[in-house]
């Protein structure tokens, strides 16, 4: 769901206007003169493509898991490489991607490059030994965009392979900013302050704070884990949640007993859940994607949940700051502290042919993240982010994506990915679900936890 640089490339522009221009402007049958778009910004040309030469009748294919309508911005994206380079960058998506790159690498039959969700899907396809390195200009672009921490995501046994592309924040809580100020209601900005606003609304508002739905197919209870890996988060900070994550310590241990505890003072609490739905066992039987619905209904007030939950609200709602939906950070213990849960996305290659390496450098360019941004604005009820450092955030037009860069961008910012992700699947995608569905319906903390730790794999 989830480094690398070598040059950095001329800025595109500093307003979407001046990217709208981008994409006509690579097109230039002399290479292009840059420029300005009429108000000083610089605009992308074809000079901006030199570097990689004349890559005239050479394709380049890439495979991934993002469909209609999410792909098209994809391959308008890389456009302007195409028009400049004389390459054709071949697009293919397909939903039963995650099965089938693993297949694909496993019978020798891989694409030059796949978009890969998560950093274990990363380390299963490196053990193929059909993933190559990702080249020097790659990691430079890396190193000045986005940081250590996200370039670790990209690296396997110490060898950095894939460059980090789009993100998601999953650190918020969605609620209704009309709602808030016809109550007088404040966006809680500590823990204390969250529970503080839900007791509140507990006992005025005539509902129950909080809605909730985990059920996802084969997938139930995935949501359950996004909310304890937030809390570990909290609990013991960054390096305790990496301890974790790798099985340094266990999963029973002291500080996620505690993180899932209190995430059970919320999904486990009578006087909190289900809004809309029943009591909290209803929360196992309510489809994630309906979980957050009853605040539009003033059913509810508060679920947290990731950005892209934004697409699942009805088309017309107004998700905005003064509008019918909108979404705050998932505070830390003080105002000060930004721990920030996400998932990403992973440029990842199978080849090294000149044409390849130089889609990846341009890939994990700033110049591209502002391309992909400007390319997405259109996507209802949400576009696309990244980590990026070079991203310009008035690019960004829908208000959530907007808070979700603000967030990611932070300088306080403290990014771990989404832990289940990066677990054994036997646990991450296994017993973590089930566990966490037996939690909900009943089974106590210990119980839950301890059965988790005797899934994880002896070696």
């Amino acid at each position: 769901m989830n480094g690398m640089r070598k040059r950095r490339y001329t800025t595109i522009a500093a307003s979407a206007a001046a990217l709208a221009l981008v994409l006509t402007a690579c097109s230039s049958d002399d290479g292009g003169d840059g420029g300005t778009d009429g108000t000083g910004a610089p605009t992308a040309d074809c000079a901006d493509f030199e570097q990689y030469g004349d890559l005239s009748g050479k394709t380049i294919t890439i495979y991934a898991g993002i469909v209609t309508p999410e792909d098209q911005p994809y391959v308008d994206s890389f456009k302007p490489f195409e028009d400049c380079t004389g390459a054709k960058v071949d697009y293919q998506a397909d939903k039963q991607f995650e099965q089938q790159i693993l297949v694909r690498a496993q019978a020798g039959n891989p694409p030059d490059i796949a978009i890969i969700p998560q950093p274990g899907l990363l380390a299963q396809l490196v053990a193929t030994g059909t993933v190559v390195e990702a080249p020097e200009g790659v990691a430079a672009n890396v190193d000045e965009f986005w940081g250590e921490d996200w370039k670790a995501l990209g690296t396997v046994d110490g060898t950095f392979y894939a460059a980090p592309s789009g993100a998601s924040v999953k650190s918020l809580v969605w609620y209704s900013p009309q709602e808030f100020e016809a109550n007088g209601w404040e966006v809680p900005t500590t823990l204390d302050e969250l529970k503080t606003l839900s007791d509140t609304i507990a006992a005025d508002s005539g509902h129950k704070p909080w809605c909730a739905g985990i059920a996802s197919d084969a997938a139930t209870g995935w949501p359950v884990t996004d909310w304890m890996e937030d809390f570990v988060l909290r609990e013991g900070g960054a390096d305790v949640y990496d301890q974790w994550v790798s099985h340094e310590i266990a999963f029973n241990s002291e500080v996620p007993t505690k993180a899932l505890d209190a995430v059970g003072e919320y999904l486990k609490n009578p006087d909190y859940v289900n809004g809309g739905f029943g009591d909290v066992s209803s929360i196992a039987t309510t489809a994630f994607q309906d979980g957050g619905l009853p605040i539009l209904e003033g059913q509810c007030s508060l679920h947290r949940m990731a950005s892209f939950y934004a697409a699942n609200f009805p088309q017309g709602t107004d998700i905005s700051e003064n509008g019918q939906i909108f979404a705050f950070y998932l505070p830390g213990k003080t105002a000060e502290d930004k721990p920030v849960l996400g998932a990403g996305e992973f440029v990842t290659a199978f080849a090294d042919r000149p044409e390849v390496q130089a889609l990846q450098e341009f890939w994990s360019s700033d110049t591209w993240a502002n391309l992909k941004a400007q390319a997405s604005v259109d996507l209802t009820n949400g576009g696309w982010i990244t980590a990026n450092k070079g991203l310009d955030p008035s690019i960004l037009t829908n208000p959530i994506d907007k808070l979700s860069a603000d967030i990611l961008l932070d300088e306080n910012a403290v990014f771990r990915f989404d832990g289940s992700d990066m677990m054994p699947a036997a646990v991450g995608s296994n017993a973590f679900w089930k566990e966490a569905t037996s939690w909900i319906t009943g089974q106590s903390t210990k119980d839950t936890l301890d059965k988790i730790e005797a899934a994880w794999p002896a070696s």
